[in-house]
């Protein structure tokens, strides 16, 4: 395992129309770290993202993941090395079934036989999926928070060092949300995680970087930044809701009196 597994150097990225969305982003994510990466609408998580894995490559700056520069000659080993699961697993999930769909991966990698199946296997048990229940179901039924753990199946059973997440908890319901933070916390990978649920950031990352038009503004301790009210608010961010006193009927219910 490589002691920093991505290294990103002075990264600046500009749309077609000219609109910058990312600029001189310098980080280094090391082994087995958890981080958070999160920011306002606009503010260039998601392009950043899809730099990791070379879905959008350095217009300027360098991207090193494990020994690898991020170029084109490079690329295929560079998505074996990262793995990206998308916020909407429907982009993710295209095959008949769920067995085909988190094969889809390691096959295209040459993977075959007893082998492929193990992986498929492993992995599926890994994100607590079945595979004699579940491998046989078409995706297309199932529900959000098996749909997604279908997508991180299929991801890690690439073998990936890094996983990269992107909105993971959207859309899921409190159950679902719960048990997906019980797996992403069990994973023992390198884990960058893209999210406007800060709960989940400050739950699973010791380590928070915050992006504010196109830039990073904060890189250190989740704790630290996550319970600044005034600087959450600057950038278009609100305290966790842990760390706001809960609202209790009982506090605004008027008195009762209580008679024989």
């Amino acid at each position: 395992m490589h002691h920093n597994p991505i290294d990103i150097q002075n990264l600046s990225y500009a749309y077609p129309d000219g609109t910058e969305a990312l600029r001189d982003i310098s980080v280094s994510i090391r082994a087995t770290e958890r981080v958070a990466l999160v920011g306002a609408n606009g503010s260039g998580k998601s392009t950043l993202l899809l730099h990791f894995n070379g879905l959008i490559t350095p217009q300027q700056g360098e991207i090193v993941v494990g020994d690898l520069r991020m170029e084109t000659l490079n690329l295929k080993a560079i998505r074996n090395f990262v793995g990206l699961v998308f916020q909407n697993p429907d982009d993710q999930l295209f095959m008949p079934t769920v067995w085909e769909d988190v094969t889809f991966g390691p096959m295209n990698q040459g993977v075959k036989g007893q082998n492929l199946a193990h992986r498929a296997a492993h992995a599926m048990t890994a994100v607590g999926l079945d595979p004699n229940f579940y491998g046989p179901r078409n995706a297309n039924n199932l529900s959000g928070g098996e749909k997604k753990r279908v997508a991180i199946a299929g991801v890690l059973a690439m073998q990936p060092q890094v996983l990269v997440l992107d909105e993971p908890s959207a859309q899921l319901d409190p159950r679902s949300r719960r048990q997906l933070i019980h797996l992403l916390d069990s994973l023992p990978l390198t884990q960058l995680i893209a999210t406007h649920d800060l709960d989940l950031a400050l739950e699973l990352c010791s380590r928070t970087i915050v992006l504010s038009q196109g830039q990073i503004v904060y890189d250190g301790q989740t704790e630290r930044i996550l319970s600044d009210s005034n600087w959450l608010e600057q950038h278009a961010l609100e305290l966790p809701l842990s760390y706001s006193r809960p609202y209790c009927l009982l506090d605004h219910a008027p008195a009762v009196r209580i008679t024989a």
